[in-house]
C-alpha cells in the first residue's frame, strides 16, 4: 500500500458552485506528484472518500483482482465505482464535488475534511459532528474491540 500518512480535520465550506478549496496544510502533506488529482467516491456511515490517485490506484489493482464469477464480488464491484469521479484541482486550489453524490453523504454548505491516513473522508458538518461523538468509556470498549488482538509489526493485520 501506498505511504501516503495525511492526518488532521478541516472545516471547508461550498461555493456556489459546488466547490471546495482544497486545504493548503493537507496538500503539503501528499507526494508532489499526486497533489493536484484525486478520486472522489461514496464511503461508509454517509460520507464520502477522497482517494490520492496513488491510493486509488492500488484500490482498483486490488479490486481488479477479486472473483468476478462470484455474484456478491459483482454486486459489490458495480457499486463501489458507482459514482466514482476524478477531480483535479484548479489554479486556485478548488474541487468541484459531484452532484450525483451529494446525497450519499446530505451535504449541504458546511463540510469536515477529516483526514485518515490514505484517504480524506468528506462528511456535512453536523452529521460529522452526531457520528464522531463518543463517550470515553465507548472509545475504551472500542479500542479494546478493534486493537485488543493486533500483534504490532504482524504480516498482514493493520487498521484500515
Amino acid at each position: 500500500m501506498a505511504t501516503t500518512n495525511l492526518t488532521g480535520e478541516y472545516e471547508c465550506k461550498i461555493d456556489e458552485k459546488g466547490r471546495i478549496i482544497f486545504p493548503s496544510a493537507l496538500k503539503k502533506k501528499l507526494a508532489p506528484e499526486f497533489q493536484d488529482r484525486f478520486v472522489i467516491n461514496r464511503g461508509f456511515e454517509g460520507c464520502l472518500v477522497i482517494h490520492p490517485m496513488d491510493v486509488w490506484n492500488e484500490i482498483t489493482r486490488d479490486i481488479n483482482s477479486l472473483n468476478k464469477y462470484v455474484e456478491d464480488t459483482r454486486r459489490f464491484i458495480r457499486v463501489f465505482y458507482d459514482g466514482a469521479t476524478e477531480v483535479v484541482l484548479d489554479s486556485q486550489n478548488r474541487f468541484l464535488l459531484p452532484k450525483i453524490l451529494l446525497p450519499h453523504a446530505s451535504i449541504d454548505k458546511e463540510v469536515i475534511l477529516s483526514a485518515l491516513a490514505d484517504r480524506i473522508e468528506v462528511w456535512d458538518k453536523q452529521t460529522y459532528q452526531k457520528v464522531r461523538a463518543i463517550s470515553a468509556a465507548e472509545y475504551s470498549q472500542l479500542a479494546a474491540k478493534v486493537m485488543g488482538n493486533h500483534e504490532p509489526g504482524k504480516p498482514g493485520q493493520h487498521v484500515s
